[in-house]
Order: C-alpha cells, then structure tokens, then sequence
C-alpha cells in the first residue's frame, strides 16, 4: 500500500526547487535529505535538499535540474510505502492506513459500516464510515464515541451520543 505524503505544488526560483503541500505529521523525517519518492508514474525521486519559505516547505530533487522540469511535476502526488512508516509510539495512535477498511460496530456487536477515510479537521479527526444500506456518518475520533480500536481484529467499537448515527 502507498500513502501520499504531499502534492507538488509550483515551481521555485530557476534551478528545479519545488513547493510541495504536506500531507503527513512528520514533515522532517519524511522529506529529510536522501527520502526517496514514487509518483503514480512509477518514476522516483530523491531530495537533495529542503527549506522552509514563506511556510511552504521547498524541496530540491535529484532527478530535477531546471524549472521546466520542475513545473512538469506539479501536481504530481509524493508517495511512500506503508512499509515504511514506524508504527507509532502512543498506543492511542494510527496512522491511518490502519483505520480505513476496519468494521465500524456499536457496543453490542450491531453492524455500522466500514471505515473508508479519515479527515482531518481543525476541530479533530473524523472517520469516514460507509454505512451498510445508508449514507455515509461522520463519527469524531474521540475515546468517548470510539473507545475501541481493534486492529487484530479489523473492528472499532462505536458508543455515538444519540443522533449522531440517525439519517
């Protein structure tokens, strides 16, 4: 599985320098000097340098040596492998790769849906659910309403306040 750690954004300056939009919570361990990056292309590229301007965070490419070649990137996505995340120290911690496709049941074991996405919001994270035979719920990723991730066993436990799973 690959999961997309930032978007090219426009070209910077003359020699190649891109911005990127970050899309993951450890900017400094996954652009760090030598990361290596597929595009949905295959091709791969590896950062030769990083800087932050202006609160974009700009990266220098091997593979890139000039401006046109830069802005034929834009818009292309930054992947890694999930291999290659650590998990994460807090036990109350997922990435989420690990949410999306678990079941989403209440306390009793009564069926909700599946994880499909996870948002993340300023208010806090919110997963996804596809409801079975509904539409989709938002349920906010709190101890209080999800007080059960279980990975082993593909399932999160949902105790919702009333209405939150009402159509």
């Amino acid at each position: 599985m690959t999961l997309m750690v930032g978007r090219i954004g426009r070209p910077h300056g003359l020699t190649g320098e891109v911005s990127v939009v970050v899309r993951t919570d450890a900017p400094e361990q996954r652009f760090a000097l030598g990361a290596v990056f597929e595009l949905g292309t295959g091709r791969k590229l590896t950062v030769a340098g990083t800087r932050w301007h202006r609160g974009a965070l700009l990266l220098r490419l091997e593979e890139v040596t000039d401006r046109t070649a830069a802005e034929e990137l834009r818009g292309e996505m930054l992947t890694v492998s999930a291999d290659e995340l650590a998990p994460p120290e807090d036990p109350d911690e997922f990435h989420d790769h690990q949410l999306i496709g678990l079941r989403a049941e209440l306390a009793d074991g009564a069926p909700v849906g599946t994880v499909r996405d996870v948002v993340h919001g300023p208010a806090g994270e919110l997963l996804v659910v596809d409801r079975d035979g509904g539409p989709e719920a938002l349920v906010p990723f709190v101890r209080d309403i999800v007080p059960t991730v279980d990975l082993a066993a593909g399932r999160v436990v949902l105790t919702p306040p009333e209405g939150l799973l009402d159509i």
